[in-house]
């Protein structure tokens, strides 16, 4: 008699088990359709980076079985979605979003404060990728602040980001990386400003006009956690992707997404105070908010 695997026997009762499971298999659910629309709703004026980020998941989630894991690295400044957009992103890969098992964030001021105990630092790095893959292959791992990071720490997951099958025994393929750093931000306004000089739309700007500008950007500062790093050097990040400074009307949109959060009623009148009340830049165009919508909720809160 044939002998069924678990997973065979339960599987027609799949959404039954997960009720009960933290399994990684329960844990995992793409949804990327909804992906999309939380991106569409949620995000302005993003649309490069939409686009390359929706299309790298779909595009790495067809595969059975990856040559290597997928690694996207976000830039631009404060306010301008990023740490958003990974919130978003984990909301719709995994059941419970940034709280779940298999979603790893790492802080630099807060995990590997101290430079003089970096050999320290990535002996722990590859010690806890390696453990937390060994439990589950489709694990997401964020580094935040990158521009806060020691130069050459990063150095130390290499080994993981590259085509080989198994590091350190463990499969790695499935797995996810994402860098978040402001660095690469005045590159990124300065391409923006120039398509306005040009009288250029702002929807033209595409990734080829961004990308390698960024990553020249990172590899070559000295105070980025990518300065001459083997990870850029290699070519193993497959998307730097810019985050686009926000103007006025991106950031009315964000009072009236906040206002509506709080169920407020949006009025015209305070969406138009509170973005006039932002500061915004350069100072003979006054074209970018300087700190995007992340001063939106403490402003709003002086308007009501």
């Amino acid at each position: 008699m044939r002998h069924f695997l678990c997973w065979e026997v339960t599987f027609p009762f799949r959404s039954v088990y997960c009720q009960l499971s933290d399994s990684c298999d329960c844990a995992f659910q793409p949804r990327i359709d909804y992906l999309e629309l939380d991106l569409c709703r949620n995000v302005y004026g993003q649309h490069v980076a939409k686009e390359v980020i929706v299309s790298a998941i779909k595009q790495f989630l067809q595969k059975h079985s990856p040559v290597k894991p997928l690694v996207l690295s976000f830039h631009g400044w404060s306010g301008t979605g990023k740490s958003y957009v990974t919130t978003l992103l984990m909301r719709n890969l995994y059941r419970d979003g940034m709280k779940s098992s298999y979603v790893h964030q790492f802080v630099p001021t807060l995990h590997f404060p101290h430079a003089c105990q970096i050999d320290t630092y990535k002996e722990q790095l590859q010690s806890w990728i390696s453990g937390n893959l060994s439990d589950c292959s489709r694990s997401v791992f964020i580094f935040d602040e990158m521009d806060k990071m020691h130069p050459g720490l990063i150095d130390a997951i290499k080994p993981f980001l590259g085509n080989s099958h198994v590091m350190y025994g463990t499969n790695y393929r499935k797995a996810i990386f994402i860098f978040v750093s402001n660095a690469g931000g005045k590159q990124i306004n300065r391409v923006a400003l120039d398509f306005w000089k040009n009288q250029k739309d702002r929807e033209e700007i595409r990734l080829e006009d961004l990308e390698s500008k960024i990553s020249n950007e990172v590899f070559n500062n000295k105070l980025s956690g990518f300065w001459n790093s083997t990870i850029i050097n290699e070519q193993l990040v497959d998307h730097f992707v810019p985050f686009l400074p926000l103007k006025l009307k991106h950031i009315k949109e964000c009072v009236r997404s906040e206002m509506v959060s709080r169920g407020i009623k949006p009025s015209d009148e305070i969406v138009a105070e509170v973005a006039k009340s932002m500061n915004f830049i350069p100072e003979s165009e006054k074209l970018f908010s300087q700190t995007g919508c992340k001063t939106v909720s403490a402003k709003l809160d002086f308007f009501l």
